[in-house]
């Protein structure tokens, strides 16, 4: 909706400050260690908050530009692929707050990048998508389909710890718990990922359901 363009556009830029300020920072965590730069860009994209948070800054830029911008800004202007960021987004706050959060303790400009992308971001891109986003066409069968990305990323995450031994997060760590046990987190998870994605879409069909009533009394 236009009238929320003011907030995509703060949310975009506040989602790409925080993105900015966490690659500086694994740039200077594997530089301190001898690593170069690209070990710094590696170790960052390895994360799924990182790779969420660029899909929430990304869908909020399109909202602020608006659909006349091009097929990629339509395709994040989707009702479907923002509610499946909404999905995504939701499950990165839950897993960090309930699971990885008490594991490391930034400081300084560090934990302001660790409070924008794992605690501002997703409560802020979930006003955006209440607000703002036509659900009218939500479907269930779309909770399925939006498992791709978060399935891809768990295969994304096996081909990178086969190839340089690295998990980025201690209940995907196939050296420490084994594939079997990995697989066992990752279908869990993923029952998580479908539930959140079953309570968006009952939200989002709730209110498109108000507000067609709304509208009809109105009238």
């Amino acid at each position: 909706m236009p009238r929320y363009r003011s907030l995509a556009a703060v949310g975009s830029l506040l989602g790409w400050f925080g993105l900015v300020l966490q690659l500086w920072y694994s740039i200077q965590i594997t530089q301190a260690k001898g690593e170069g730069a690209l070990a710094g860009v590696w170790l960052y994209l390895g994360f799924y908050t990182i790779l969420t948070n660029m899909l929430v800054a990304k869908a909020l830029a399109a909202a602020a530009l608006g659909p006349g911008h091009g097929p990629v800004v339509r395709f994040f202007l989707r009702p479907g692929v923002q509610t499946a960021i909404a999905m995504s987004i939701t499950i990165v706050s839950l897993i960090y707050n309930l699971m990885l959060r008490q594991l490391w303790h930034p400081t300084g400009g560090l934990l302001l990048a660790d409070l924008i992308v794992h605690d501002i971001m997703p409560p802020l891109y979930l006003l955006y998508w209440w607000l703002a986003v036509p659900k009218q066409a939500l479907r269930w069968s779309q909770v399925l389909v939006w498992q791709s990305y978060p399935a891809g990323y768990f295969f994304y995450v096996l081909l990178r710890g086969a190839v340089d031994g690295w998990y980025p997060y201690p209940f995907l760590d196939v050296k420490e718990l084994g594939y079997a046990v990995v697989l066992v987190d990752a279908i869990v998870v993923l029952m998580a990922f479908i539930a959140v994605g079953l309570v968006l879409v009952a939200l989002g069909r709730w209110q498109a359901r108000r507000q067609e009533r709304t509208t009809l009394r109105a009238a």
